[in-house]
């Protein structure tokens, strides 16, 4: 029973968990969320400028945003968010004051604007090559060609790829507690890791746990059902462009 009853203290302690549920709901599960959108937003800034450096004609552009994608990909992500996070400031680039809220989600949105890069260069790249021939014949810059011809047909393709890249992000904001937030600004991990040193208990983290699992679970099935559907849509115009042989009217039209 000894055995029993620390495992439930240490994991499952009611008590602890109903002092600490309600700033897990209403203070950490809202900043996670903020802080994962705006995170969002930056990568996909990030990732979409690094990906036309991948893709320019100019082989220093290319070098560029090779180097770029290979640090942050190559540097654990905690390495990457504290030098960001805390190395700016330091160094007195004070782009956004004291506000260590806004160094998180732009530290975290620098590191994943490296993987969306190369989201969107396969995407891009997965294209016909006719479709910039096509564009640029008609007298449309490469770069007039890439907004309004290439990136509206590369986003179906890579949407799934991008809400899949989403959950990363949330994850990923259980480590912007190095970066020393304010009580108001904690996010989901920070506040149960707190609440778990002050009660010799890992139920806070637990409970922290079944939230992100709240948020990740119903996003992977997200990607899932939208994977399906986008391919489903695919095999439908493959399927209307390309005639069936077996079709008895495709077969009575081709009788002599």
């Amino acid at each position: 029973m000894g055995t029993i009853h620390r495992i439930v203290h240490t994991f499952f302690n009611v008590s602890i968990l109903a002092k600490t549920f309600p700033e897990l709901l209403t203070v950490g599960l809202r900043n996670t969320a903020l802080l994962s959108l705006a995170a969002m937003v930056v990568g996909l800034v990030v990732g979409l400028v690094i990906a036309m450096l991948l893709l320019s004609q100019h082989k220093s552009a290319r070098i560029a945003g090779r180097v770029y994608v290979d640090l942050f990909r190559g540097l654990p992500h905690i390495v990457s968010i504290y030098l960001i996070g805390q190395g700016l400031p330091l160094a007195g680039i004070a782009l956004f004051g004291g506000n260590t809220y806004a160094y998180a989600a732009l530290a975290i949105g620098i590191v994943e604007g490296a993987y969306m890069s190369e989201v969107f260069r396969s995407g891009i790249r997965g294209l016909d090559v006719g479709q910039m021939e096509a564009a640029r014949s008609i007298g449309m810059s490469h770069m007039q060609a890439m907004v309004h011809v290439i990136l509206p047909q590369a986003a179906r393709n890579i949407l799934p790829a991008l809400t899949g890249q989403l959950i990363l992000v949330v994850k990923n904001t259980a480590l912007v507690f190095l970066l020393g937030l304010s009580a108001n600004q904690r996010e989901l991990f920070a506040i149960a890791q707190d609440a778990s040193s002050n009660d010799a208990s890992l139920t806070p983290l637990v409970a922290s746990g079944v939230l992100y699992l709240a948020i990740t679970v119903p996003l992977t099935y997200l990607v899932s059902a939208l994977d399906h559907r986008l391919g489903r849509a695919r095999g439908q115009v493959r399927q209307a462009v390309v005639p069936d042989p077996a079709d008895p009217d495709l077969a009575a039209a081709g009788a002599p």
